[in-house]
């Protein structure tokens, strides 16, 4: 049934329908209305049986997410930014005991400057964690892709994030079609654990491993995200089969089959990148897009398979490597070489700033006549940097750079921000 709901009620209306059995959190915006509405169920009585664990931590939240899967629970939390890398190290602990996890990560920036809006920064921080990565378009497809989620978790034992765009997502009231209750327990059967915690069958779930063993270890949580490439578009054709809609998947092209420049992205920014194409469309430029949605693992073939027939790749990030460039560039190129596509790499939208259609046009009409450089910054304000590069060479106490450049646009304050 299409309702008109704000993207975290919808994410938290269907995590409930999960039917998780421990849910455990510390609230960061832009992730607080999940999870808030998700404690009201519980308290409600909802969603039950659940327990709801108030922790005083994002490490925390994450450590009890680790110790209820252990215990045979089928778990959920959700973070964002500076909270994920609060629980960083419990992050790489769940990926490496294999627990079957699933957490929302409602993408924000990374300070320092401290930002509250969004970027793609916080995911690409863990991306080597060994957790399942999934990007969501829109807010129905970031509510499909949990009840997909916790199905591939727990069918390879692996945890899986999904990441939504904070803010642009997260709170933006639309139409999505929530499912119901049954339907879902068609799709997700009950949680079986592959390890679990029983005192009638002891074992040690994080023991001590030494140089004998390690690299044996890793290399199997490697092949189940290799694993993983094969069971997700499988999984994504079963929930189309059950609800007859197409969402998940590894990747998905947008008016590619003729295209001389194809623009990938992933999130959010791809339906107005779709919009823009559509206008460069009409003016005759050929031109398409290609969606990544699972960013790890990382799905190499099918995006040399949907990019290698383009001359010209533009991938278009909300982060980067500072000192290198961009992240799922690299990935990119990777894959594609031999194939003697070039590849552009455009940082955009850090930040929270806006990537609109306009600017997103002069950006491809510059691509189809091959004005781009390697590295380009979308809309970056040069005048700003320039100054500050000058006050810098000026003078060695040239302060922050940060509060430097609120300055020089007329404000030292920003509206909003906080942890």
């Amino acid at each position: 049934m299409l309702t008109q709901i704000e993207g975290s009620r919808a994410i938290a209306e269907t995590v409930a329908l999960c039917r998780p059995e421990v849910v455990c959190a510390y609230p960061i915006s832009p992730q607080t209305h999940i999870i808030e509405a998700v404690g009201v169920m519980v308290k409600e009585g909802r969603l039950a049986p659940c327990e709801f664990i108030n922790v005083e931590s994002e490490f925390a939240a994450m450590s009890v997410a680790i110790g209820a899967s252990a215990a045979g629970a089928r778990a959920y939390t959700a973070t964002a930014s500076q909270g994920l890398l609060y629980m960083m190290e419990a992050v790489y602990n769940a990926a490496g005991l294999g627990l079957p996890i699933v957490m929302t990560l409602a993408n924000r920036a990374i300070g320092a400057p401290i930002n509250i809006w969004n970027d793609h920064s916080d995911a690409m921080a863990v991306r080597d964690s060994g957790w399942i990565q999934l990007f969501a378009e829109t807010n129905q497809e970031a509510a499909d892709l949990h009840v997909q989620a916790f199905r591939l978790a727990e069918e390879l034992s692996v945890p899986v994030m999904v990441c939504m765009d904070g803010f642009i997502l997260t709170h933006a009231v639309e139409g999505v079609d929530l499912l119901d209750q049954s339907m879902v327990d068609a799709y997700l059967p009950p949680y079986e654990p592959r390890q679990i915690l029983d005192p009638d069958n002891p074992v040690s779930i994080g023991a001590m491993v030494g140089p004998e063993a390690f690299q044996e270890v890793r290399y199997l949580a490697h092949l189940r995200q290799l694993d993983a490439l094969h069971r997700i578009p499988v999984i994504a054709e079963e929930f189309f089969a059950a609800t007859g809609r197409h969402s998940g998947g590894l990747v998905h092209s947008y008016r590619t089959e003729d295209a001389d420049t194809i623009v990938v992205a992933m999130g959010s920014v791809l339906g107005t990148i779709k919009d823009a194409v559509d206008i460069r469309r009409d003016s005759g430029e050929r031109i398409g897009v290609v969606g990544i949605t699972s960013f790890r693992p990382f799905p190499s073939l099918q995006v040399r398979e949907a990019l290698r027939h383009a001359p010209q790749v533009v991938v278009l990030e909300k982060a980067f490597s500072i000192g290198h460039g961009g992240v799922l560039a690299t990935d990119i190129s990777m894959a594609l070489q031999g194939t003697g596509c070039v590849v552009r790499e455009v940082v955009a939208g850090l930040g929270g700033r806006p990537i609109t259609r306009l600017s997103l046009e002069k950006l491809f009409y510059k691509a189809a006549r091959g004005e781009l450089g390697e590295l380009l910054f979308l809309d970056l304000d040069v005048e700003v940097v320039d100054r500050e590069l000058a006050r810098m060479k000026a003078g060695r106490r040239s302060g922050p750079s940060a509060e430097n450049v609120l300055r020089d646009l007329g404000t030292t304050r920003v509206e909003g921000q906080g942890r």
